[in-house]
């Protein structure tokens, strides 16, 4: 029951269940300081489908880090999914030091320690016991927000200066309020201090979801909002796009609540945030496969004021996918 709920809550979603969570989980990294995760999990069930959250750069000091977006992970465990969230390197509290090779961005180092998750789970479950044998190594998302959503990305086959950071064992990703399109696309002061930023997603054939808030004005490029929706235009694995009404880079507060990343606190909208990513996710990775439509049905009618969805729908080769909007 949450009073702050009226449109959302026609957007259908599993009931909650009770979860468990171990902090800080650590794995041994070559040359520097363990990475320290956070894993919450259903208490019960099977076979559970394994999320990676990449958190975003931040003004904050502790949200971006292994203890922020519990809006989003808690309500994701509540519904069947394993979350785990790294400390990046690019943390101001946990990350590494600030005249580090790579600093302060560590663009690199944060797709390697999501790769060093995947490559470690045994010794994650060793250290999270109740979760030891629940999980589905072979059902794995990933999601990543801002500067997160450039990690996962990569990590679903982006590409920058043609070099592939590609992992085959994930196998549908979310990309919350991603940087679009790098170089002229961006100012020139951006473009020069994030070179990193121009990145073909033309390489990007996962299947993946694309979500930005209408609000969302990015100081690195002069292209408003829509910058954000570059990787549903170029990639051709980002199927479909969520555009979020009446909030901007917060998405209504995913990172936390009463935050200064949450520059719109919009409890509806992050309420459907919530919901939408998660029928994705679940029907994405075989969870329920018709969650996604059920999900998108919801904003045709009675929560139609909170998003629009775009999907891309697929046509014969040699010819370009048509844009078919839905909501308002």
């Amino acid at each position: 029951m949450n009073n702050l709920i009226n449109l959302a809550k026609y957007i259908p979603t599993p009931e909650a269940t009770l979860t468990v969570a171990y902090t800080p989980i650590r794995l041994s990294m070559p040359g520097r300081q363990p990475l320290e995760l956070r894993l919450t999990a259903p208490a019960m069930g099977s076979n559970l489908p394994i999320q990676l959250l990449s958190h975003g750069y931040g003004p904050s000091n502790y949200i971006p880090s292994k203890d922020g977006y519990a809006p989003l992970v808690q309500f994701w465990a509540e519904r069947g999914f394993v979350v785990i969230q790294p400390t990046h390197a690019s943390s101001r509290v946990g990350g590494l030091l600030s005249n580090s090779s790579g600093a302060p961005f560590f663009w690199r180092e944060r797709v390697e320690e999501m790769r060093a998750i995947l490559d470690q789970l045994p010794e994650i479950e060793r250290q999270a016991p109740a979760v030891a044998g629940r999980m589905d190594h072979a059902r794995i998302g990933a999601v990543g927000h801002s500067f997160g959503g450039h990690t996962v990305g990569l990590l679903l086959g982006a590409q920058v200066d043609g070099e592939d950071f590609s992992d085959p064992r994930i196998s549908a990703g979310v990309l919350l309020t991603t940087p679009g399109r790098g170089g002229k696309d961006m100012t020139p002061e951006s473009a020069a201090r994030f070179p990193f930023f121009d990145v073909d997603f033309s390489t990007l054939s996962k299947r993946s979801l694309v979500v930005c808030g209408d609000m969302d004005n990015p100081h690195f490029t002069t292209r408003g909002p829509e910058w954000h929706a570059d990787a549903f235009h170029d990639a051709p694995g980002v199927v479909a796009m969520l555009m979020m009404h009446g909030v901007g880079h917060g998405l209504g507060g995913i990172a936390a609540l009463d935050a200064k990343e949450t520059e719109t606190e919009a409890p509806d909208v992050l309420e459907a945030t919530r919901r939408l990513t998660l029928a994705w996710l679940q029907s994405a990775l075989g969870a329920d496969e018709g969650a996604w439509p059920r999900a998108c049905l919801a904003l045709e009618s009675e929560a139609a004021l909170l998003a629009t969805v775009t999907e891309k729908q697929p046509l014969p080769p040699g010819r370009s996918a048509r844009l078919k909007p839905k909501g308002l």
